[in-house]
């Protein structure tokens, strides 16, 4: 089937500050998001913001520092209830980092997938990688209080963690904190969004 394009022309229907929600893999233009923004509408796409955790699709991508704590959350999140795809690797053999986390952004970014989880041996720079996608909001977090705000505040769309600074089961609690965590919108939304006005910029 192919992707619907939301152009500026569609915002004619959305009352100002209401919602509109549009299938999954949707394309939608700058001009379109740019004009939500003046009519503080917001548009969203199915299955990836602020969509009923159990059952949404979750990208999952490593290194081969990340491949054994990526092999332990898949296990754990499918058991939780999340669908799961795994982007690689497939083994432990040395990889690139920027490689496996621009798929995860991109996957998240295109609204291929509601949330995504990217590992690397830190987790730094899995996220820095990540934050080049326009539309990813990386956030490498390392315990319960940044996985909550990057979530909260930050409307954070991709988790980055570090398997050699973690136990997997703190990853583990980390990953569930994070994903059930709500964006908190109010305040912290026009911050997201001059967040992603900055994917504009040149």
């Amino acid at each position: 089937m192919p992707k619907r394009v939301f152009t500026a022309a569609d915002l004619d229907a959305v009352p100002a500050g209401g919602e509109i929600f549009l299938p999954r893999g949707s394309l939608v233009t700058d001009e379109a998001r740019e004009r939500a923004r003046e009519r503080g509408a917001r548009i969203r796409l199915e299955g990836s913001a602020d969509a009923p955790a159990s059952g949404q699709l979750v990208v999952l991508a490593a290194d081969h520092a990340g491949f054994e704590l990526k092999e332990y959350l898949k296990k754990f999140l499918r058991e939780s209830g999340y669908e799961v795809r795994d982007l690689g690797p497939e083994s432990a053999a040395p990889v690139d980092y920027p490689d496996f986390a621009s798929r995860v952004a991109h996957a998240v970014a295109a609204g291929e997938a509601w949330r995504g989880i990217m590992i690397d041996a830190a987790g730094v720079g899995s996220a820095m990688a990540a934050n080049k996608i326009p539309g990813a909001r990386a956030a490498a977090c390392s315990d319960r209080a940044t996985a909550r705000t990057s979530r909260e505040h930050n409307d954070a769309n991709v988790l980055t963690l570090g398997a050699r600074l973690l136990l997997p089961e703190d990853a583990r609690e980390i990953a569930a904190l994070w994903l059930e965590t709500p964006f908190a919108g109010g305040r912290h939304q026009r911050r997201v969004d001059k967040i992603t006005a900055l994917d504009r910029r040149p």
